[in-house]
């Protein structure tokens, strides 16, 4: 039984979804204490019961303490089987977290997975559908992970309700990734979004991004388009989203609408989290960085990677997967600035290869 402390670290829900997802993959039953400590509402909130209700399907575990509010919870997995799942978050509480718990649990069933999730799509406090499509994914497959994603309807806050579906297919080994230099840019592309509003609204938060990456960095002026969309969606939302596609990476940064925010502040924000990657000159943003590591642990072989900055996401993300998979990990660089990251796990094990 792997013992946790939910409250190590930034002592959230990415150590729910990490423990799930690892418990899944190598049979290892855990039981978490202070779970999400560090947060204004501790305990499970609806989005992370669906992450613990889909772990439970996927694997066949008997569990405790799936209940609201609850601070301590004990999982017990089974046999991970491969299939057609769906599930239903209920609220706005994000499907690309959910993702992340999904994926490994599901990886080395041995057949294709098909998955439909229904909850926030653009959402705060996590990555954007756009971020895991035109980033995470490609990332993925580099790694020899294929995921296929597609989305329906789009899911703000506070309504949800968006619709993705991701194909999983089954994974005999994980490569390793040996990127400490991002090169030239090459491109920056994007797209300012909004449902259930006014266009107007969009070609603003377009105009805002462009004048933004045009102050700060002028010489990517002729590299940088950014496209207007209308997205269907059953509540109200607008975003920004931006990709970065330089010589050896690709990099996404978001901004979100809300209520009182003006649609040039949307705008900005996404230029501004753009620009401060670009300036770093590394070669991941701190985003893709926490997400992929776990990935990474699984591999057979070394890996190095640059990030714009180092988080207590990240730390707390490699501390946790830790407890699951013996593996060697070192971070150069304090939290907020720019960072090394370099893991080497061990040969044996699923993904090893």
């Amino acid at each position: 039984m792997v013992d946790i402390d939910g409250s190590y670290g930034e002592g959230g829900g990415q150590i729910v979804r990490t423990a799930l997802g690892l418990s899944c993959l190598f049979r290892k039953p855990f039981t978490i204490h202070h779970v999400r400590k560090g947060r204004k509402k501790p305990g499970l909130m609806p989005q992370h019961l669906t992450c613990v209700s889909a772990a439970r399907l996927i694997s066949g575990a008997v569990v405790e303490g799936d209940r609201s509010g609850c601070t301590e919870l004990t999982f017990s997995p089974g046999e991970p089987g491969g299939g057609t799942y769906s599930f239903d978050i209920g609220t706005a509480g994000s499907t690309s977290l959910l993702l992340q718990a999904v994926i490994p649990a599901l990886l080395f069933t041995g057949r294709m997975s098909s998955v439909t999730l229904v909850g926030g799509t653009h959402v705060p406090f996590s990555p954007p559908f756009h971020f895991l499509s035109g980033v995470f994914v490609p990332f993925l497959e580099r790694l020899g992970v294929k995921v296929q994603l597609s989305i329906e309807t789009y899911g703000f806050y506070p309504k949800g309700g968006g619709r993705i579906r991701a194909n999983i297919f089954p994974a005999d080994r994980i490569g390793s990734l040996d990127l400490l230099e991002r090169g030239e840019v090459r491109r920056v592309t994007g797209c300012s979004g909004v449902g259930g509003l006014p266009p107007s609204i969009a070609s603003r938060q377009q105009g805002a991004a462009l004048a933004g990456i045009r102050a700060s960095a002028s010489e990517l002026s002729d590299k940088t388009a950014i496209d207007t969309i209308n997205v269907p969606t059953h509540g109200q939302g607008t975003f920004v989203y931006l990709e970065c596609r330089s010589e050896s990476s690709l990099a996404g940064f978001s901004a979100l609408g809300a209520r009182g925010k003006r649609a040039e502040a949307v705008g900005d924000e996404a230029a501004g989290e753009f620009i401060n990657y670009y300036r770093s000159g590394a070669a991941l943003d701190r985003h893709l960085a926490d997400q992929i590591v776990l990935y990474l642990a699984l591999s057979g072989h070394e890996s190095a990677f640059t990030t714009e900055a180092v988080t207590d996401h990240l730390l707390t993300n490699l501390w946790a997967i830790g407890l699951f998979h013996r593996y060697r990990y070192s971070v150069e660089g304090r939290v907020g600035e720019k960072g090394t990251v370099r893991i080497t796990p061990p040969k044996e094990g699923p993904g090893a290869g």
